[in-house]
């Protein structure tokens, strides 16, 4: 296993006149020793890229790739010592899956002794072993893709295994225990892990820290908990939750924000910098409708089963609200927030609530 750390990487495909051209703008990051990272974000935000320059596959602009503090960004991929696991399967379809399985630790020199039970303890985890013996090339998408998360996760030696949105071609029913099976390996055997996806789920669920990007940058890194509850950037609280985090245009006044003129009560004072556009922020499952409160709207209802998301205007902004399935609709309903539930912003980015 390695921490990983990335040294003010940038990256550009071309050349690169300015900062829209880079790929990646600029990252100073590090990957601890035996952790579970999530990389999130939408298409296009350069989760990929950062994953590929660890890697080695792709060499960066500027910056560099550490391993334990040993600068190995010149260095191939295979002298990284890390596995790699990507979208669409790598198998050798004329080899069994026992045979694929033992391919990696054979082309290492691992005495057979050795091979075999730990082959064994992969096909058994990912539940092939009744196919150990079938070609590759007779199985299904979803099942080769089993078998390059098993090639991925088969050796013990490695400094880090990448995934590469991992479970695109698994169908989703199986895609819940394929996750509950990449937590169990890495408690059971502490490999730096780092994952790219854009569903939240699949981030959420695998990782004890996400790192949530946008147009090659940043935005946060933190646990899950950190990300739906305190959002440093709107983005966060957008592309975080079903349905996202809820954004009001605000005045702020010392401890109380002024939405469309109404007054909603701050968990304490806020000093808003000159001249910058403030906002607030509360999630839908924060949102308290009843007959107390600010007047709100109700545009339509989305019934989910053991739950309905309430969707309406307050002051003329988008508003949604998470009840349970039997809550009472009053005839002129009305919203309120725990204070401690909001977070203020200013140009997008939270700022720190005082006493």
């Amino acid at each position: 296993m390695a921490r990983i750390g990335l040294d003010h990487v940038r990256h550009a495909y071309g050349p690169a006149k300015g900062r829209q051209d880079y790929a990646l703008k600029g990252l100073d990051l590090a990957f601890d020793d035996g952790g579970a990272f999530a990389l999130l974000g939408p298409s296009g935000c350069g989760k990929t890229t950062l994953l590929n320059i660890i890697s080695g596959l792709l060499a960066p602009s500027e910056g560099r790739v550490l391993f334990d503090g040993e600068d190995v960004t010149a260095l191939a991929p295979e002298a990284r010592n890390i596995a790699q696991v990507f979208q669409f399967p790598v198998v050798y379809d004329t080899m069994t899956v026992r045979q694929n399985l033992a391919f990696p630790l054979r082309n290492r020199g691992i005495p057979r002794a050795r091979v075999g039970p730990r082959v064994d303890r992969i096909l058994d985890m990912l539940g092939l072993t009744d196919l150990a013996d079938r070609r590759a090339a007779s199985l299904t998408a979803d099942l080769k893709q089993k078998i390059s998360l098993g090639r991925g996760m088969v050796r013990e030696d490695v400094a880090a295994i990448l995934f590469d949105e991992p479970l695109t071609v698994i169908d989703p029913h199986l895609k819940w225990q394929l996750r509950a099976q990449l937590k169990t390996l890495h408690r059971e055997f502490g490999h730096t892990m780092v994952y790219v996806t854009h569903d939240q789920t699949e981030a959420l669920t695998f990782a004890d820290t996400v790192v949530v990007m946008t147009e090659g940058e940043v935005v946060q890194a933190g646990t899950p908990q950190e990300l739906f509850e305190r959002p440093a950037h709107t983005f966060v609280g957008h592309f975080i939750g079903s349905p996202g985090m809820n954004v009001l245009p605000a005045e702020i006044e010392e401890g109380t924000a002024l939405v469309g003129g109404e007054p909603i009560a701050l968990p304490g004072r806020v000093s808003a910098p000159r001249g910058a556009a403030m906002s607030i922020g509360v999630r839908p499952e924060f949102v308290a409708l009843g007959d107390h409160g600010l007047p709100f709207k109700v545009l339509r209802v989305d019934d989910l089963g053991r739950e309905r998301i309430v969707h309406g205007t307050l002051a003329g902004h988008p508003l949604a609200a998470v009840v349970p399935e039997d809550t009472r609709l009053p005839a002129h309903p009305r919203v309120a927030f725990s204070p401690t539930s909001l977070n203020v912003y200013a140009d997008d980015w939270r700022i720190e609530v005082g006493p």
